[in-house]
């Protein structure tokens, strides 16, 4: 069976086009033995001196036995044969199948050659990248005339030869290149899974976005010693993709890390896709995991359960000749922290002290998204990395946000989406909010938006909420976490549709559409401003505002 990248494709659920990638998935996944890799959702970005983007994606990408590459772009559907050959017919638009994969190929053949400079020192061939087009559904009538190599198509006709295609393109067999170890490593860091449209913590299609010479890339070459880099990045720069990048190359040189977080949501979802071999968990989390292992589990039957769990931490020293005759062994080689802005001051040298020697540490915090008010964690001696562009959130949202806030410096957009839709609007009272937001809700579907890829982000907390009390709002069923967690530690939710949660929950997360409710404040103060500013971040694609009267009047004229 191949090595399939990343894990956990199989639990993925999914409908139409992707739902055939996935059937494509499974049939190399199960037709190539252990020496090819499958790459799924890789995508590029290549940014030019004028911050003109240049976006690809490409559907599968498989290194053969020897390090060579193949792109495999999947088109599902029907396809048109035009003069200037086959074309993806779209609502708005129609590509060029041949153009596009011709770019992409390019792209990354340019890639591949800066990225393989060993290869060029030890006078070894780089590799080679090749395409194929894979059309299941479609048969070609006039392959000569396609506008790619009729050896490179494999459509209806012969869908039961790709796995064979495949092989006779990279053969088992043959000369290894050096340098196949570090191509492994060039897609891993490329990785995205397709599409990044999740209001679900923990589901499968979660994906880690890796824009060229972005912050997992450049964050990873900085040398320091010991190290220790504090990285103050905006919501959508990448700190979680860094994490996780981190969090890989530690294992991959045969290092444990701890991963840390505040909230349980996105501990829940780091927890999920993390690779085993390193421990994931909230603070609190890590602290019941340590006093169960030493004897001492916390009763969380009794106030002040939290308060307990952070004792454990402020006294616990496993470096101490009692702590290594423990079950657990509670030392790292690599700490990361993330949502540091969550921490409090004391935590950080708690924590430090689970490194072993020459252990580094990453510490990784936004102070735009501090909602408990917390003062900053000292760090002396760090060195300190900023990075403010944020790449998630299309340009219109990042525009939005800096005429509404007086945010200082100004939100920098690196979103290759120039447009992104913003729907705004406000309220009267309770009976109002409702319609408002069900309106919302109906507009979204109307525009294209799966009810799965909608998330309903309150901007209350879920004790002090209107909405989150109720099971559905018009036709639409809610999805709600219960506050139980399952046997494998998952959140449980209720039945139903569209996701609603709390802004403080659902920070870490993304969706594609997030309507953004029950917006209602009586100061546009530093408390408002960022929660207004984390609610609105988390919108991949589309993001609607519903405010109440009172508080569309706190914001700048005209700025609505």
């Amino acid at each position: 069976m191949a090595r399939v990248f990343p894990d956990g494709w199989r639990e993925m659920r999914a409908s139409g086009a992707a739902a055939r990638e996935l059937q494509t998935l499974a049939l190399l996944a199960d037709g190539l033995n252990e020496r090819y890799a499958v790459f799924h959702g890789v995508h590029w970005t290549r940014v030019g001196e004028e911050r003109f983007a240049v976006v690809g994606e490409i559907d599968f990408a498989i290194v053969g036995p020897g390090g060579h590459v193949l792109l495999i772009e999947q088109k599902s559907g029907f396809l048109g044969e035009t003069a200037q050959g086959l074309v993806k017919r779209y609502p708005q638009a129609e590509k060029n199948v041949a153009l596009d994969l011709a770019r992409t190929a390019d792209a990354l053949r340019a890639r591949l050659r800066h990225y393989c400079e060993a290869c060029r020192k030890a006078a070894e061939a780089p590799p080679t990248v090749d395409t194929l087009l894979y059309c299941p559904d479609y048969t070609v009538r006039e392959p000569g005339s396609a506008g790619i190599d009729p050896a490179r198509i494999v459509d209806a006709r012969r869908r039961d030869q790709l796995i064979d295609t495949i092989r006779r393109i990279l053969p088992d067999e043959g000369e290894v290149l050096a340098t196949r170890p570090k191509i492994l490593r060039f897609f891993s860091d490329m990785l995205e899974l397709v599409p990044e449209v999740n209001a679900v913590v923990g589901e499968a299609e979660a994906l880690y976005t890796r824009l060229a010479g972005g912050l997992a890339y450049w964050a990873r070459k900085i040398e320091v010693d010991p190290f220790r880099l504090r990285v103050v990045a905006s919501a959508g720069s990448g700190k979680t993709q860094l994490a996780m990048a981190v969090f890989r190359d530690a294992l991959a040189g045969g290092r444990r890390p701890l991963y840390v977080c505040y909230n349980r949501p996105l501990a829940d979802h780091i927890a999920s896709i993390a690779p085993a071999g390193g421990e994931v968990a909230t603070y609190h989390q890590l602290a019941d995991r340590i006093s169960r292992t030493t004897g001492h589990p916390v009763d969380f039957s009794k106030p002040g359960a939290f308060a307990r769990l952070e004792a454990v931490l402020d006294t616990f020293n496993p470096a101490s000749a009692l702590d290594k005759s423990r079950p657990h062994d509670w030392l790292f080689d690599e700490l990361i922290v993330d949502e540091g802005q969550d921490f409090e001051p004391g935590w950080a040298n708690n924590l430090l002290r689970l490194l072993r020697p020459g252990g580094r540490a990453w510490w990784l915090e936004d102070p735009m998204q501090n909602l408990y008010g917390r003062q900053p964690v000292p760090l002396d001696g760090w060195v300190t990395m900023r990075a403010q562009t944020n790449y998630r959130s299309p340009r219109a949202i990042v525009e939005l946000l800096n005429r509404l806030l007086p945010l200082a410096p100004p939100a920098e957009s690196g979103s290759p989406i120039a447009g992104g839709q913003v729907d705004i609007s406000t309220y009267r009272d309770g009976a109002d909010l409702v319609a408002k937001t069900v309106a919302a809700i109906t507009r979204a579907i109307g525009a294209g938006f799966r009810r799965p890829h909608i998330a309903l982000v309150t901007y209350r907390g879920r004790e002090h909420s209107q909405l989150t009390s109720f099971e559905r709002l018009g036709p639409y069923p809610l999805r709600a976490p219960t506050g139980r967690y399952d046997l494998l530690g998952s959140q449980e939710t209720t039945d139903g549709d569209i996701l609603i949660d709390s802004v403080h929950r659902f920070k870490g997360r993304a969706a594609p559409c997030v309507i953004f409710t029950e917006i209602d404040f009586a100061t546009l103060d530093e408390r408002a401003i960022r929660r207004l500013f984390v609610g609105a971040t988390r919108a991949t694609m589309r993001l609607a505002l519903v405010l109440s009267e009172n508080s569309a009047r706190l914001l700048p004229a005209g700025s609505l």
